[in-house]
């Protein structure tokens, strides 16, 4: 399977869904078959992108919560009972546990990354001053509107 470059930004639209190496070289009528399903798997990726990209948004508020009170970026206990959950609940939509408890292994290790880069923010603003606010969109960190530049290229609440 070839990667798309990350050097180059592309479009949702620029996506071709009939895009096979199969093309031409099986009967037409199971390429067709092959097409409408890969079609549902489309709908089910696109899905899944937002329901991650909507819970990031809802950990990255965990994250300043969590900093904002000195507490630690993982929770342990938290962490396995969610494991503990999402095996049931692979099991019951007869999915494969261990790999439930791998994709939640990973989610939950890039939601420790992040909390821990949010706590590394939030002290550097208690050591500096200078205040980073989260984007609208929850990816990121921006400048307060009620921000002045400080000398040193930082921003300090007005």
């Amino acid at each position: 399977m070839t990667e798309p470059s990350h050097t180059q930004h592309m479009s949702v639209d620029d996506f071709d869904p009939a895009a096979s190496s199969l093309t031409g070289a099986v009967d037409p009528a199971v390429m067709t078959e092959l097409l409408s399903i890969r079609s549902s798997i489309d709908n089910f990726d696109a899905t899944l992108v937002y329901l991650l990209a909507e819970r990031f948004k809802a950990t990255q508020r965990v994250g300043i919560l969590k900093a904002a009170h000195q507490l630690p970026p993982a929770d342990p206990t938290r962490e396995k009972a969610q494991i503990h959950r999402l095996r049931a609940l692979a099991e019951s939509a007869n999915l494969d546990p261990a790999f439930a408890e791998k994709f939640l292994n990973f989610i939950i290790s890039e939601v420790i990354h992040h909390h821990q880069a949010i706590s590394q923010s939030h002290s550097a603003v208690a050591a500096t001053g200078v205040v980073p606010v989260v984007s609208l969109d929850g990816q990121g960190f921006v400048a307060s509107p009620n921000a002045a530049v400080t000398d040193d290229g930082g921003t300090r609440l007005s």
